[in-house]
């Protein structure tokens, strides 16, 4: 298979629309919070391998981490923001807010990778993951076949 397959470990909702149907699956996702902020991710096949791309602006590239399990390629990340403020008048108001961030994202690979020259590049909030093929895998031009006789 040449397409990346992406691993869904929610199992919840698969269980909702079996037991309930469809309709009331579609009650409890309209009406659910939002429980993480998984970020948009492009996967492109071109001659040479695959690339990934994940929108996550606003982290810096110490926050990701890429894990390889068998063919399993795992993108995860996870941030920790803290601000206080003091407020300048007398009243010694001290303000501390503070977030966590964190997604995780798995990919099977296809067998036609070359998985140890996965390379991957942190810029203007978007990580690309470069995956190439192996040499065999790629597709070969057609070229013309002589006939002797």
């Amino acid at each position: 298979m040449n397409s990346l397959i992406r691993s869904n470990n929610n199992q919840l909702p698969s269980l909702i629309e079996n037991f309930f149907g469809r309709d009331m699956n579609d009650f409890f996702n309209s009406n659910a919070p939002a429980i993480s902020n998984v970020p948009a991710v492009n996967v492109v096949e071109h001659h040479d391998g695959f690339r990934i791309e994940v929108a996550a602006p606003g982290l810096k590239k110490e926050d990701f981490k890429l894990n390889l399990n068998h063919n399993n390629l795992t993108i995860s990340a996870y941030q920790e923001t803290q601000k206080e403020e003091q407020d300048k008048s007398n009243e010694k108001y001290t303000r501390r807010e503070f977030s966590y961030s964190s997604f995780q994202r798995t990919f099977t690979l296809p067998t036609s990778v070359d998985a140890d020259n996965i390379q991957a590049n942190y810029t203007d909030g978007v990580l690309k993951i470069e995956i190439p093929k192996r040499e065999e895998a790629k597709v070969k031009p057609p070229r013309q076949i002589e006939i002797g006789g």
